[in-house]
This record gives structure tokens, sequence and C-alpha cells, in this order.
């Protein structure tokens, strides 16, 4: 009696262990996981280009192709590159989709992070670049090279050209770009390249593994706006004919930025009417001045809030950034904004500005500044960026909030008299 209680056990237990297994290759089953076009394309191809949404599954798929090319023992000496450091390593190396996460516990390599470095227990090494480092490209030799989010780079085709210089190795030398896109030269130009396998695709084919809150809101907000089609269906923004600002604008205005000392900061505030469900945002834009005379903005805070949470905002960053004036359009709101402003701190310096002249008369002085190279963007503002080239006055509906913030603070550190003298004159 006793033996067959053990036997029982024995078998309860061997039962359990074989669900966990055949739970754990259905968990690590890429190819059946996968949609179609998240699997390498066939064919004899040296790049594969993958533009796609937010969302689509970008990591994983760059993730899930090096493990299988590690496992085919393709893939020996590989590069791995982000735009920093932190998001090599908290995105592809160490994120819910990196490579760590999608290789099950007997396969999973060695991640030593003070070398930057990875280790398969085949051999396969892998090591870590950020794209602000880009030089570190130089000497080293790969077979395989895994691109993260190419078109967020500020030297984009910098990177590019090192890397292709270390793709050596091997017979048949591989990359893998996965990106959402940016209408950039560069980007533009790899998407055209006969050379390259371009796969598209949009963060809706990922439904079933997203938020149904996240989606229902991209689509209320985002699904019929240029931002949208750029971050949730992977198209290019083409410049619109009539369009103060173009992408060559905005390009140049992210490559030239440097990281120097600013005489002024200004926080702009470009306030809504309303908080509803179709209401503006309230546009609110962080701008500073160098010694040079060069604008430079910094920060976009703008959010669809109620007043109360947008004058936190914008007093919050006004401290954070030790900024030297609060810039806000009272049009419509009159001496209510100022007196909202000094509720919650009465040590502001506040200036109130009127909108006397057209939007486009406003806005044309500072595109000027933008073709003379005067203005840099301190990163990435794509829906603020969105705003400024697909706005096309007298045609386009909508007033833009996060346009005329900017407007506004661009203009009083480079347009008007500040501290009893002018700063720059356009």
């Amino acid at each position: 009696m006793h033996d067959m209680n053990l036997l029982r056990k024995f078998l309860k237990l061997l039962c359990a262990e074989k669900k966990r297994r055949k739970k754990l290759s259905a968990q690590y089953n890429w190819h059946r996981l996968a949609r179609h076009n998240q699997l390498p394309p066939k064919g004899n191809w040296r790049i594969w280009l993958i533009l796609a949404g937010r969302g689509f599954g970008k990591t994983r798929t760059g993730s899930e192709t090096l493990r299988q090319w590690v496992r085919e023992g393709s893939a020996k000496r590989i590069a791995l590159v982000g735009e920093t450091e932190i998001e090599v390593r908290q995105v592809m190396v160490e994120g819910p989709s990196g490579l760590l996460a999608v290789h099950p516990p007997a396969e999973r390599p060695l991640y030593e992070p003070s070398k930057r470095q990875i280790m398969w227990p085949c051999g396969a090494l892998a090591t870590c670049f950020s794209a602000q480092a880009y030089e570190q490209l130089r000497g080293p030799q790969f077979d395989t090279a895994w691109v993260d989010e190419l078109a967020k780079f500020q030297d984009a085709e910098k990177v590019w050209n090192q890397l292709m210089f270390t793709l050596r190795r091997g017979i048949n030398p591989r990359a893998i770009v996965t990106t959402t896109p940016r209408s950039t030269q560069f980007i533009k130009k790899l998407s055209q390249d006969p050379d390259i396998v371009v796969t598209k695709g949009s963060t809706f084919e990922n439904a079933k593994n997203l938020a149904r809150p996240f989606l229902d809101y991209m689509f209320k907000h985002y699904e019929k706006s240029s931002l949208g089609r750029q971050e949730l269906y992977a198209d290019f923004i083409d410049d619109h004919q009539g369009a103060l600002w173009n992408s060559k604008l905005i390009e140049q205005a992210r490559s030239s930025f440097q990281n120097i000392p600013l005489q002024r900061i200004v926080i702009s505030i470009d306030p809504a009417v309303s908080c509803g469900a179709q209401s503006d945002e309230t546009g609110i834009i962080a701008a500073g001045i160098t010694t040079q005379g060069v604008g430079v903005v910094l920060e976009d805070f703008s959010i669809k809030a109620p007043a109360s949470a947008w004058i936190k905002r914008a007093i919050d960053a006004y401290h954070r950034l030790n900024a030297d004036r609060i810039v806000a359009e009272v049009n419509m709101g009159g001496d209510l904004v100022e007196q909202l402003l000094r509720s919650y701190d009465t040590s502001i310096s506040f200036k109130a500005v009127r909108a006397t002249r057209s939007k486009i008369i406003r806005a044309e002085p500072i595109a000027a500044l933008y073709e003379r190279g005067k203005i840099w963007h301190a990163q990435h503002f794509p829906e603020l960026e969105a705003q400024l080239c697909t706005y096309i006055p007298g045609v386009s509906p909508k007033s833009p909030d996060r346009l005329d913030a900017l407007v506004w603070a661009l203009s009083d550190l480079l347009l008007v008299p500040s501290c009893g003298h002018r700063v720059w004159l356009a």
C-alpha cells in the first residue's frame, strides 16, 4: 500500500512536470507566437528594416530574431546599438521583451553590465553600444547587429556608417533595425534602398497583447492625427505645402543642439479656455537662450487638464529649471491667468502677452530663426514637431497650442527687449 502511494505521488509529480515543460515550451515557441511580419523575411538579404508603430512588438522581434540566429550558429559576434546605454540595458537586454526575457532558463545568456557584454552558453558574444558614443564602433568587427529606434538617434547617419564598417565577419553578416519612423532624410533613404528589406506594421496589429484602455485612447485621440500616422501606423509625415516649418528645419534644430550654459530661461503657457473631451491642450514650453543668442527649446510640458493641474506643472517647471519668467497668453482669460498662477506661488516672475497680431505674423519671425539655424531642440518633441510641420496658416482649422506656446517663449527670449537690453534681433 505504501509503495502504491509513493507511485501515485511520483506519477503526479511527473505529470505536473510534463505540464510545466509543455507550458514553458509554448511560452518560448516564437514561431507559433509571432505574426507573419515578425518573422525574418525569406531570401538572401543583408539588412532587415522594421518600421512599425508603438507597441507593434518591435523589441520582441529583435530579441527573438537574435535568439534564433544564435541557436543556428549564424550569430557569433553581435553589436547591440541603442540611443543611450540606459536604453540598451533597460529595453534591449533587461526589458520585458529584451534578450534575457525571451530565452528559456537553460539557454539564457549571461549579462555583464560592467563589460557591456552578453555571453551565451554556446560562446556567442554581444557587445552593447550607445549611439551617443558611436566612435566606439571603430575597431571591432561583427557578423550580426541589432539597432533599436534608429530614427531617434541624434546622429543616425554617422552611427549607421560606423556600424556598416563593422559588419565584416562570417559568410553573410546581417543587421536588423527596429524603429518607429520619423520623417528624416536619412530614414527615408534607408527605407527606399533596394538592398534593404522593409517590413511595416501598425500598433493595432498587436492589439491582443496591449491594454484595452491604451488602444481605446490611442484610437480616439490619435488615430486620425498626423502624429498618429507616424507613431501608430508607421507612416512618414511628409512636409505640408504652405507650412512654416518642415522636417528639414526640425532635423537641423535637433542635430545642432549643444549642451551649453543658458543666459535666460522662460516657461511659456498657451492656456486652453476649457477642459473637456473636445478641448485643446494647454501648451507649456520651456525654452532658453545661449550667450551667443541661440534659442533652445528645452522641454514640452503641454497637457489637457484642469487649470489647477497645468498651473502646478508650469510652476514646478519654473522652479526646477530655475527659470527667469513665466510668459502666458491672456487673450481669453485676462488677468485670471496671472491670478491663478500667483494663488499657487506669489514669488514667480510673470509676463502677460496678448495676441494683437495674426498667428502667421507672430510665427513667421520664429520660423525665420529656424531657417537661420538660430533655434535648437534639446530633444525630440513628437507632438510639438508634428504641430509645427502640419500647421498651415489660414488653412488648418485648429489653433495649435504647443506651437503658440513655442512662439511666445522664443519671442520673449529673442525678439523683445529683456532686462533693459535687447538680447538678439531677428
